[in-house]
């Protein structure tokens, strides 16, 4: 991790919030790289969601929401979890990642566990007291449950169907770190679908599948993911069924995504608080019922984390180390770099035409400093899949070098045929 955390830091990945006056404790910026990154990351979900499916829609629903919301939610009186504090060198603890009764950074003296609500708490209006207190939301489902109708509607949406959100949530967590792994301040991709609680069964065990597909798919190899299915003891109130997917890090298996049948919990507390008829009629069926709820949460700060974990690579070449990050061309920050060989004999103008040919349609880096050597290794540190040198046989027939950053292998194309190589490269058969 300490490798990895410091290529974050050196590529321009991520770097501590406020660095310049000592940092604040878990918050993170995310740098040119990792901004492009995340975004990737984010588009690849929302595409895979919405896009090419017919029967989910997004919203994007505001931070800051009604404190009944909450209250309704359960989240005021249970989003809770136990912590301790150490007599002796005053830090504090999540209960239930201590192993003994003795604090794990001095061995002193441990209190007893009480309840910590987690839920960040502000004000809005004019005036800070009780009645102006609302919340930064804890997650962004609750966003999606009260739109619930307003999105069928307008939508023309039966159930089954769902409703797509990414966004930001915070928690005040007693016992952040590992990086990213658990921060104050995250953002959340999550999906929820509307389902007959007839047919609870099979949809949640299509979406697992479904989301243990996307990781693949982004790159992620298949040995370092598994399921973990919640016990009674781990099952929260709202849930009938929960799963978890879990990566293999290096701190060990951990949760990056829950798919958690919620049963009609959610709507249900709303119906009753609000008045508002969140049941569904079934015009085929006949039936009236409140749907059940299949929940995919995601987190993008820890799907970030584990492509950079799972792509971090140190190999050996011609007596050499070098350090790659082997990401998936699709969610590589930048898809290629133009190089010129040296800065003279018109390479620079070529490769900057290039460049303009590119950037439309690709993210791309111009790097002219140093030798090619060194360039094409700042390049696999930063995970850019594809290199492409402008050379002396370019100025005779307008071919340039495409290196590919995993086998390093070089092959020559026409300039006029880069869109369509690096197209079928990265994307496929897609263009």
């Amino acid at each position: 991790m300490d490798k990895l955390v410091s290529l974050c830091k050196r590529r321009g990945f991520i770097f501590q919030s406020s660095e310049i006056y000592g940092g604040i404790n878990s918050c993170w910026d995310y740098g040119p790289l990792g901004v492009e990154l995340k975004r990737n990351v984010k588009d690849h979900w929302w595409k895979s969601m919405t896009q090419y499916r017919n029967d989910v829609e997004g919203v994007d629903a505001s931070i800051l929401m009604h404190p009944k919301v909450w209250e309704t939610s359960g989240h005021v009186e249970g989003f809770t979890d136990p912590m301790v504090d150490c007599k002796k060198c005053k830090q504090r603890f999540r209960a239930d990642d201590i192993d003994s009764s003795a604090c794990p950074a001095c061995g002193g003296e441990l209190t007893e566990a009480r309840m910590f609500n987690l839920m960040f708490k502000t004000h809005m209006g004019q005036v800070e007291d009780a009645a102006s207190v609302v919340y930064l939301r804890p997650e962004t489902a609750q966003g999606i449950y009260v739109n619930f109708l307003n999105v069928m509607g307008p939508a023309r949406q039966k159930v089954p169907f769902g409703i797509a959100q990414i966004g930001k949530a915070f928690r005040n967590e007693i016992s952040p770190g590992n990086f990213i792994f658990r921060s104050r301040e995250f953002e959340q991709m999550e999906m929820q679908y509307f389902i007959n609680p007839k047919e609870d069964e099979k949809w949640l065990e299509y979406w697992k599948e479904e989301r243990m597909k996307w990781y693949v798919d982004i790159g992620v190899r298949s040995e370092n993911l598994k399921f973990h299915q919640h016990d009674k003891k781990e099952l929260a109130h709202y849930a009938k069924t929960a799963w978890d997917i879990e990566y293999n890090f290096p701190f060990g298996w951990k949760e990056i995504e829950g798919i958690h049948n919620r049963t009609d919990f959610d709507l249900s507390r709303h119906n009753q608080a609000t008045g508002k008829d969140l049941s569904y009629f079934d015009d085929q069926t006949k039936e009236r019922f409140i749907p059940y709820i299949i929940e995919t949460s995601a987190g993008v700060d820890r799907s970030l984390l584990v492509c950079l974990i799972d792509a971090y690579h140190e190999e050996e070449v011609r007596g050499e180390k070098r350090v790659v990050l082997k990401l998936d061309p699709k969610i590589a920050p930048f898809k290629a770099s133009i190089l010129p060989l040296v800065n003279r004999d018109n390479m620079p103008e070529i490769a900057q035409r290039i460049a303009k040919m590119l950037r439309p349609h690709f993210a791309i880096f111009y790097d002219d400093r140093g030798a090619v050597g060194r360039r094409y290794r700042r390049q696999d540190e930063a995970g850019t899949p594809f290199g492409i040198t402008v050379d002396s046989q370019t100025l005779e027939d307008e071919t340039v070098t495409l290196r590919e950053r995993d086998s390093m292998e070089q092959t020559r194309h026409k300039i006029d045929e880069l869109v369509s190589v690096l197209n079928k490269s990265i994307w496929g058969n897609k263009s």
